[in-house]
């Protein structure tokens, strides 16, 4: 499928690794010159390396969209290379270690503007422009457990059920504009430190020694889904290139939910 994505230009927050890094490896190799986000330089223009290498497209914005200030520079750093047509909010945070009981208001706070005012100032930043031009894509990447809390990281969740909110909402703002806002909600990500971790983790519980026979019990135990295993990075990247082609413009003011089919138990 052609999603049409030439001549089209990507900013993804948070892509100098993990999941970021591969959405702006899917838009590359569908055509999008896309734009590189992170904090660390050399990690930012070691991805956009590899997409150039690749035959893609790709420069950097180094910046922390936490601030005013950051947000402002990445801003600006994105915009040097011509009009940003679709952007994805991926920039985000979260601590397994997190409870109700040892979870100040403070840390609250910090993981909303990570998580949620981050992503409204790349869209005060990028989104009226889109408008002027009669085209855009706003995705927000949010969480499954925005959906389905659990009793651990009640921050993380919220503040993922806010991501998803705010997508729908702006869906609402931009009615009949050309431009799209959603939110893809991604289950468990294997990325891997995720999978360093979580399989120091099955070899403490006698899961197992190696990966896959591990990954069976950290999904009935940990993240519950009809699939049976912890979602690629590829399984989230792909629908969120889809949703910034040119044939997903009927989908707008939505959560496109890709977990396996996650339950709670």
């Amino acid at each position: 499928m052609n999603l049409e994505l030439q001549g089209r230009r990507a900013l993804v927050t948070g892509s100098s690794a993990g999941l970021g890094a591969e959405i702006v490896e899917q838009l590359a190799a569908e055509g999008a010159a896309v734009v590189v986000h992170g904090r660390d330089e050399a990690r930012a223009e070691a991805v956009a390396k590899a997409v150039r290498g690749a035959g893609g497209s790709a420069t950097v914005a180094i910046g922390d969209i936490g601030t005013d200030a950051g947000a402002d520079a990445v801003a600006a750093a994105a915009l040097a290379g011509g009009p940003v047509d679709i952007l994805v909010n991926n920039a985000g945070v979260y601590d397994p270690a997190a409870d109700w009981g040892g979870t100040s208001p403070s840390e609250w706070a910090d993981i909303y503007n990570v998580n949620v005012i981050a992503g409204v100032r790349m869209i005060q930043r990028f989104v009226p422009a889109m408008r002027e031009r009669r085209w855009g894509r706003v995705i927000q990447i949010s969480s499954v457990t925005g959906h389905l809390p659990q009793a651990s990281q009640p921050h993380y969740a919220a503040s993922n059920a806010a991501r998803d909110n705010l997508a729908a909402s702006l869906a609402r703002e931009l009615a009949r504009t050309g431009v799209t806002s959603n939110a893809v909600a991604a289950g468990g990500i294997l990325v891997p430190a995720t999978q360093k971790m979580l399989t120091g983790l099955g070899r403490e519980k006698g899961w197992g020694d190696t990966w896959d026979e591990i990954e069976p019990h950290v999904v009935d135990n940990l993240a519950p889904n009809d699939s049976g295993r912890i979602g690629r990075p590829g399984d989230y990247a792909r629908l969120v290139a889809f949703v910034a082609g040119a044939g997903a413009g009927y989908i707008n003011g939505t959560t496109l939910r890709v977990d396996g089919g996650w339950r709670d138990a």
